[in-house]
């Protein structure tokens, strides 16, 4: 949000002058402002003021003391409410209209003072204020009186409306916050206590979420539970100061608090559901803000301070013209101002879901589109109304605004109404025509008792559709004949109007559903505004229906011209007509079109008023009998008398006169009659009916019927009142039937009576043998003679299929058949003959197919022909009716194929137009005309088609000159394209090309060389470029010379032809910088002089062209250029030419050159390299005196060269440069020499040659000749005693200078006895340095034996353990046994680095495990471990197993527990409950003995282990006894019993694994009812875990079980590959009745309940049974029970299983059966 000062409403005082209250109306035209003065100042929407009064006191006659503390508008912008501190609340009435009379409506006086006030915008009559006791109160203004709301103990601050205007928010001084909800509790919202601030929130708001400020300096945010959303702390800015007023834009999705100087900006992210802050808005000198107004439609912002100034502030978040008319300000994301700039009136576009406007858009500059991302928004800014819709669109909807009331949108077919100014679509229909001539809609456009809202749309363009959009019903659908090109309703949309494509007009009435052509040419047609009066022309006459109720009454009279238009205003109705050359006006009767308008105010009296004015015209007939309809619909006798006389109708007239004189006769009760009179009179007789007999009239009602001949109805009266003459009347009834003729009357009236004879013969009498027919087939009668009867009667009638219907009921099958054939019933004529005459059937289908095409119904021909073996004709048929796909299909199946060779070419030649080119060309190949295919597949530019078809059927000579001689002919009309096509398709593209080359296409020459001779393109483009050269066409022929790679022709040929700026630009292009340079120094010296000059200087190329002259020797032409470049370029130019003249020899004038061009040290350097040295030190002295000693030494190394040192020494003495000297002599390995020369000339330098020639020496020391030469120095300094310089020659011998490692043992040592025996204070600091050495080259002993011989026996220690002479080591320890601990742990450290284990588990037992921990090696880990002890061995064991379990190796775990022993910690018990848990669901055989070994081992030293153990023992247990009994066929039914009894424990095993296994091993055992149990349970397990979803399962065979139902399931199935077996199995046997499909059942041992088989407990007395330790099914009274572990089993299970093994399977003792007892 944005904020911009726009105006200072009120400028600021000198004194305070507080502003206490601010408010705006809701209409945004008003502008109220309280201040210090307690005056109210009204200001208009721009901030001028309009008016102004002063407030009254409560008391009159109290002084004004109060001030005012709160200002609001009504919701309907009349009233003002002023909130005074001396407890009153006044309500000033001020209108919408300025200048209106103020009056104060409402007076609230309360007992304690006001503090705040707040008008809910949805509460027009209810005022809230607060006040200091505490109480919130409620003003009612109709009752003008106050109520609580609520009541609490601390004063109320601030107060302030949500944005609905349904509830309302209290701040108060113990900082908490109150809210109430005006809506009953409808919202659901908690009322009451809201929250508690930190701080008196003096400052409070509701907008997207409450906001709560005060003097903390924190605005706080909270949700609408309360709880703190967000909060700003602005506590540490010293310049901040305490919260005094917050206002939320409209939207409520901005909001502003204010503060000193202040406006702090807090904008709602939708996206982001949170509050961000703006930048902060500082207004110097501002001081407190007292007050602050958003003006309701966002735009403004109202702001009061402290010394009574009042500013307005712009704000918004965006603003954008569009199309220069009209002005957008987006004053938040939600809400936008549209202001047209012509007439600066706005509209509020605002989205009443509070989404984001994300775009908006106006068309025909009134009617406003916008889109939010779930609604869509518009509005009619004439009429200022706006409507939201819910709408997710794609931006293709398309808009219509052809009605003033409504906006239609279309979109993917259908058509959406929304009426402005409500929010919800009024309809939608589907409809492809969006034409506005083909919609109409009227929405209550005409004075109606009902809400009449309808469209007429087209469904198709020969369908209307007529709907209701307030019920939604189709009122009408009307199918025309032909295209319908207009249509309208009328104003009452009472009826419709359309044209068709034939101009005929038509009127349709939605009530009688009646359609009545009005004219059969109509060029033009429109009902006439605000009435129901039509206006059409027919060719040269005009038509008018002043009365639409009588469309044959109509006014015609001629005229010249085309209608235009209908205007009507001023109580005038004119047609104006274009006539050509002027337009001409008709005017309308009027009064004929008022009558209309008082027919539908129903104001009788003016209508015949209007009437008698008119003269007697078929128009004002019209208009008389539709006044009469309505009386008499109204009940208006009078009227319509009046109306009939008028007509000349004077039986009605009498009648209704009659009816008249009997209604002044009658009294209130008898008024009856006169409606029944009524309606008999409007034919509505079932009306007059229930009207009679509603009020006892029963004679009265028989005797209306038999006046009007309806004895029927009379007698049905009769018949529902049991009226006593019923008989005599039936009887009369009937007798007048037979003597009038009437037998058919007659024979009905038999049928309703049930008798079905009479009534037939009746029938057949009064000529209806079909009413016979059908009444002898309802009846199902089965007398032969009147079946006979019917049937004739029935064939003399030409009723022939209803007759052949009986004769084959009368087994008379022959006539039947004749019958039908007569009738053309050919459908039951063939079913009757294929039972009865198969031979018939087919010549009756031939029949059938004929008079089909007789019918022109060919393709229902198509398959009785087929069917008839007619396949010929049948092929006729489906070509005539252009059943293509009918007729291929027919013509492929004939035998033979060539049979059909008559219909191939037509078929072929349709194949062609549609176009299917594969089915033309074979049926063109098998009519023999391939060459017509040919030309076909050519026309359609098929070439490569078409050379393959021709290769076909023609030899390749002759395909080639085809295609040549086409293309030939194609080339020379120009068609080079095609004939290309036509070359490329018999291989001749050399054709093609040279085609284009003769028309010069190169282009297309250029690209087929490219396709087939890629080879030549390079050549093909110089051959071009070439060509084009000598035609004079440059540019192509530079194009192709770059294209070919040989730009530099395209330079040479434009500098040929003097285009050296062409050439400049190729070349810059295409050849780089030297190539532009070379191309600009000849484009100059072309030009020459200063030409070329200011050439060279436009291109920046004067120097590089100056350089290229001059390396071209072209020195001439570099000085004239040279004139007009600046001095030191000059120098250059003779620099290089002195460089040419040296070249040439020319050494005097090169020097003359060098002198010219500054650089004389050049002329001295090229004298020197010819040995010129008095030249050159001639030129040095003249010109450069500091070049002379270079000379010198030059020429001194030319001596030396030549060995002439003597002069050397000589000229280096002379240049003053004896350094240089010693250089020469050192690079020369001269030492001597130099020596001896340092000692004459440099004696300072002798001490550092020395000590540069020992170096020398020393890296020498790797030859034999260089050794000897060292250590004879040495030898010198030895017998001179200099030992410490020979010491430091002898460390002089290093790596890796020297590369003989004994050699140097040899000298190192030497040195250390040196140091030794006669530089003992040196000795520790050699040895040290000789054994680092030693070390250095792997002489670790000998560097041992010198550190002992210093007493370094720790270092010595450290040798000799570096190679492992441990002995040695010990030996040091010996001398020194201080260091034996250190020995140890060196040693120790070493058995580590060499991973030896072995030997290190003997040192340090820990150190060694736990490296064959490291290693792996935890068999050798473990059985070292369990040597040292039992705590180290389990501690190992524990990390072993954990790593196992890491691995997943669950099996190996177990059985290394099993192996080195269970504990029982709480660290090991997780880890056997791992891995029972673990095995238990892979159910690999060995994990599972190795997991029943370690439990029982468990259990076996901890007997009062936790019960999940037990459980899992005995569920293992049964799992390894279940293996071990299915390897043998004895046992097996104990296996399957073991499998059926583990589903209980399904929860601790995979479910689908278990019931797959019981199903399993019960088939197995031929337990096959458990088996399909099982099985079938397992598919449903397998599908669920399959689908993921545990709901797919039910419980029905396991319910009442001790099977669990709820267990998780599995993420994948366990037994996929046998799955489809099982599935095929349990389908089998659910077909198998003999096979029980339900689980074995027993009765409980205590109560008796059928239970399940392997339930250990009983679903109804809860009674449990142990299980048995051989099968786990619960065991009986029948027990046994070992006698060595006391488990019990059942006796059959224990004989079983011991009679077989001799054991007992839970401890393994032996064991026999048990047969007594």
């Amino acid at each position: 949000m944005q904020i911009r000062h726009l105006k200072s409403i009120v400028p600021a005082g000198e004194s305070p002058s507080r502003v206490s209250a601010s408010a705006w109306s809701l209409n945004n035209q008003k502008l109220a402002v309280a201040g210090a003065d307690r005056v109210i100042t009204l200001y208009d929407e721009t901030g001028e003021r309009k008016d102004r009064f002063s407030t009254k006191p409560a008391d009159p006659k109290s002084a004004k003391s109060y001030y005012i503390c709160s200002l609001a508008f009504s919701p309907d912008s009349t009233k003002l409410a002023v909130a005074q501190s001396d407890c009153v609340v006044f309500v000033y009435k001020l209108g919408l209209e300025w200048g209106e009379k103020k009056s104060i409506c409402n007076k609230l006086i309360q007992t304690a003072e006001i503090t705040c006030l707040s008008w809910p915008k949805e509460q027009p009559n209810a005022v809230v204020f607060g006040m200091t006791d505490g109480k919130v109160r409620v003003g009612n203004l109709k009752t003008n009186k106050a109520a609580t709301l609520y009541q609490t103990e601390s004063c109320v601050v601030s107060v302030s409306s949500s944005l609905d205007g349904n509830a309302i928010i209290t701040g108060h001084l113990d900082g908490s916050i109150n809210r109430f909800f005006f809506d009953d509790g409808i919202s659901g919202a908690s009322q009451g206590k809201f929250t508690t601030h930190t701080c008196v929130p003096n400052a409070i708001g509701w907008g997207e979420h409450v906001i709560a400020a005060g003097s903390d300096k924190c605005v706080v945010f909270y949700n609408n539970d309360g709880r703190v959303m967000q909060d700003f702390d602005y506590s540490r800015d010293e310049e901040e100061q305490e919260f005094t007023v917050i206002e939320f834009s409209p939207s409520g999705q901005s909001v502003v608090v204010g503060s000193f100087n202040r406006f702090h900006i807090y904008n709602f992210s939708i996206a982001k559901r949170t509050w961000e802050e703006a930048p902060l808005k500082i207004i110097d000198n501002f001081y407190t803000v007292t007050s602050l107004a958003w003006k309701p439609d966002g735009s403004r912002l109202i702001a009061g301070n402290m010394c009574g100034a009042v500013e307005m502030f712009d704000c918004c978040l965006r603003r954008s013209r569009y199309k220069g008319k009209f002005e957008f300000t987006y004053v938040s994301p939600s809400q936008v101002i549209v202001k047209r700039l012509s007439t600066g009136s706005r509209i509020v576009l605002k989205s009443h879901y509070g989404y984001e406007i994300q775009k908006v858009n106006i068309f025909q500059d009134q009617f406003l589109i916008a889109n939010t991302p779930d609604t869509l928004l518009m509005g009619d800014l004439a009429s200022c109304k706006l409507s939201e819709i819910p709408w997710h669109g794609e931006g293709n909807e398309k808009f219509h605004f052809e009605n003033a009331n409504v906006c239609m949108v279309f979109n993917a077919g259908e058509l959406s109404l929304i009426e402005y100014g409500v929010n919800e679509i009024l309809g939608s229909c589907r409809t492809e025509h969006m034409n506005p001539h083909l919609i109409s809609v009227r929405l209550n456009e005409r004075k109606s008792e009902k809400d009449v809202k309808r469209i007429a749309y087209l469904i198709d363009l020969q369908t209307i559709h007529v709907m209701d959009l307030v019920s939604g019903l189709n009122l009408a659908a009307i199918s025309h004949d032909a295209k319908v090109d207009w249509l309208e309703l009328s104003g009452k949309a009472n009826k419709l109007l359309f044209r068709d494509r034939r101009q005929q007009l038509h009127l349709y009435d939605l009530a009688t559903q009646n359609r009545t052509t009005l004219l059969h040419y109509c060029s033009y047609v429109q009902w006439v505004p605000d009435s129901d009066v039509v206006v059409a022309q027919s060719r040269n006459n005009l038509c008018i229906w002043y009365a639409i109720d009588s469309p044959e009454r109509v006014t015609m009279f001629p005229i010249k011209g085309d209608v235009e238009d209908i205007e009507r205003e001023g109580g005038k109705t004119e047609v104006v007509v274009d006539e050509g050359v002027n337009t001409v006006s008709y005017t309308l009767d009027e009064s004929l079109i008022e009558f209309g308008t008082a027919l539908d105010d129903k104001d009788y009296e003016r209508a015949i008023v209007l009437l008698e004015t008119l003269e007697t015209t078929p128009e004002s007939q019209a208009m008389w009998k539709s006044l009469s309809a309505v009386a008499l619909h109204d009940e208006k006798i009078m009227i319509a008398q009046r109306c009939f006389s008028a007509l000349g109708d004077v039986a009605m007239a009498r009648y209704l006169g009659n009816l008249s004189d009997k209604v002044e006769s009658m009294d209130g009760e008898s008024a009856y009659l006169v409606r029944a009179r009524l309606a008999v009179l409007d034919k509505q007789f079932n009306l007059a009916e229930s009207i009679l007999l509603e009020n006892g009239k029963i004679d009265d009602c028989m005797k209306m019927y038999q006046e009007m001949h309806k004895w029927d109805k009379s007698i049905k009266v009769a018949e529902f009142k049991n009226h006593a003459d019923l008989d005599h009347m039936k009887k009369n009834y009937f007798q007048w039937l037979i003597d009038s003729g009437q037998e058919d009357k007659a024979g009905e009236l038999k049928e309703e009576e049930g008798e079905i004879i009479p009534a037939i013969n009746l029938y057949l009498k009064g000529g209806m043998p079909a009413r016979a027919a059908f009444l002898l087939n309802k009846s199902g009668l089965k007398n032969v003679d009147i079946m006979e009867r019917v049937a004739s009667a029935l064939f003399k009638s030409g009723l022939f299929e209803k007759a052949g219907e009986l004769f084959e009921k009368l087994d008379s099958c022959d006539r039947a058949l004749d019958a039908y054939k007569r009738g053309k019933a050919f459908r039951a004529a063939v079913e009757l003959s294929r039972s009865m005459y198969p031979q018939q059937v087919i010549v009756l289908e031939e029949q059938w197919g004929d008079h089909l095409v007789s019918q022109k119904q060919m393709d229902a021909a198509i398959n009785h022909y087929i069917e008839a073996g007619k396949s010929f004709k049948a092929i006729e048929a489906a070509i005539a009716a252009k059943q293509w796909k009918k007729a291929v299909g027919i013509v492929d199946c004939l035998d033979p194929p060539e049979s059909g060779k008559p219909y191939f070419l037509e078929l072929a030649k349709h194949f062609a137009s549609v176009p299917d080119y594969p089915l033309a060309e074979k049926y063109y190949v098998a009519a023999n005309k391939p060459q017509e295919a040919v030309d076909m597949y050519t026309k359609a530019n098929k070439w490569e088609k078409a050379h393959t078809l021709a290769t076909s059927f023609m030899n390749p000579e002759e395909v080639a000159f085809l295609y040549v001689s086409q293309a030939k002919e194609m080339e020379a009309a120009g068609k080079l394209k095609e004939a290309e096509k036509l070359y490329l398709t018999v291989r001749e593209p050399d054709l093609a090309i040279n085609m284009y080359k003769n028309h010069k296409h190169y282009d297309q020459m250029i690209r087929l060389v490219t396709s087939y001779h890629k080879e030549l393109l390079t050549e093909t483009h110089l051959y071009l470029g070439k060509t084009l050269e000598t035609e004079g066409n440059f540019k192509l022929a530079e194009q192709h010379y770059v294209e070919g790679k040989d730009w530099k022709a395209a330079i040479n040929m434009y500098c040929a032809n003097n285009m050296y700026e062409d050439a400049y630009r190729v070349a810059k292009s295409y050849g780089g910088s030297n190539s532009t340079k070379q191309v600009a120094y000849l484009w100059a010296r072309s030009l020459g002089g200063e030409s070329a000059v200011k050439l060279l200087t436009k291109f920046g190329l004067l120097e590089a062209a100056i350089d290229f002259a001059t390396e071209n020797g072209a020195f001439d032409f570099a000085f004239e250029l040279s004139r007009f470049a600046d001095k030191f370029k000059l120098s250059d130019i003779h620099y290089k030419h002195a460089m040419f003249l040296e070249d040439e020899g020319k050494f005097k004038d090169a020097e003359s050159a060098f002198i010219l061009a500054g650089k004389p040290k050049e002329a001295i350097l090229m004298y020197i390299h010819t040995e010129n040295w008095a030249e050159a030190l001639h030129v040095a002295e003249t010109y450069e005196p500091s070049s002379a000693p270079d000379v010198l030494i030059s020429q001194a190394k030319v001596a030396y060269d030549r060995k002439d040192y003597g002069a050397m020494e000589t000229l280096m003495l002379r240049a003053q440069r004896p350094d240089l000297a010693l250089k020469l002599y050192k690079d020369s390995d001269m030492w001597k020499e130099c020596l001896q020369f340092a000692k004459q000339h440099a004696p300072n330098r002798v001490a550092d040659l020395h000590e540069e020639y020992n170096r020398v020496l020393t890296s020498r020391a790797n030859s034999s000749g260089g050794k000897e030469e060292i250590l004879q120095s040495i030898r010198v300094l030895e017998q001179q005693k200099d030992f410490t310089r020979a010491i430091d020659l002898y460390l002089k011998f290093n790596v890796p200078q020297v590369t003989d490692v004994d050699f140097l043992e040899q000298v190192w040592e030497k040195a250390a006895e040196l140091a030794m025996k006669f530089v003992p204070d040196r000795g520790q600091e050699v040895v040290t340095t000789v054994c680092s050495r030693l070390i250095g080259i792997k002489k670790f002993e000998q560097a041992a034996e010198f550190y002992m011989s210093v007493e370094m026996y720790r270092d010595a220690i450290d040798c000799f353990a570096r190679i492992g002479l441990w002995d040695k080591a010990k030996e040091v320890v010996n001398i020194a046994p201080r260091f034996g601990e250190y020995l140890e742990n060196t040693y120790i450290s070493h058995l580590k680095t060499q991973q030896n284990a072995d030997a290190l588990v003997n040192v340090d037992a820990t150190a060694g495990l736990d490296l064959f921990a490291q290693r792996g090696e935890w068999d050798k880990c473990l059985e070292k471990a369990s040597g040292v002890g039992p705590e180290v061995m389990h501690k190992y064991l524990t990390i072993y197993s954990v790593n196992l379990i890491k691995e997943e190796n669950y099996d190996l775990a177990a059985q290394t527990i099993v192996k080195y022993g269970v504990q029982q910690n709480s660290t090991n018990l997780d880890i056997y409950l791992r891995l029972t848990r673990e095995i238990l669901h892979r159910g690999s055989f060995q994990g599972l003995s190795a997991v029943r070994d370690l439990l029982f081992k468990l259990i076996a030293i901890s007997p009062n282990i936790k019960d999940t153990f037990q459980k899992y023992l005995f569920i293992v247990h049964i799992l390894t006894l279940r293996n071990y009994c299915a390897k043998k066929r004895e046992l097996a039914f104990l296996a399957a019993r073991q499998s059926i009894s583990l589903l209980r424990y399904i929860g601790d095993i995979p479910p689908d694994r278990a019931f797959y296994e019981a199903g399993h091993f019960s088939k197995l055992a031929g337990i096959n009812n458990m088996a399909f149990v099982c099985w079938n349970r397992y598919l449903d397990i397998s599908d669920a875990i399959e689908e993921g979803d545990a709901s797919l399962l039910e419980n029905s065979d396991f319910a009442n079980t001790d099977v669990p139902f709820d267990v998780e399931l599995p993420t994948e199935n366990s037994n996929e590959k046998q799955r489809d077996t099982v599935r095929d199995w349990v389908l089998q046997v659910s077909l198998d009745q003999k096979i029980k499909q339900e689980v074995d059942r027993r009765n409980c041992d205590d109560c008796g309940t059928r239970i399940y088989d392997a339930s250990l407990s009983c679903f109804n007395c809860r009674h449990t049974s142990e299980a048995c330790i051989i099968t786990g099914y619960p065991i009986s009274r029948n027990k046994v029970k070992c006698s060595n572990c006391n488990k019990c089993a059942n006796k059959d299970d224990w004989n079983k299983f011991t009679m077989i093994e001799r054991v007992c399977p839970w401890c393994g003792t032996n064991q026999q059966p048990v047969f007594l007892g």
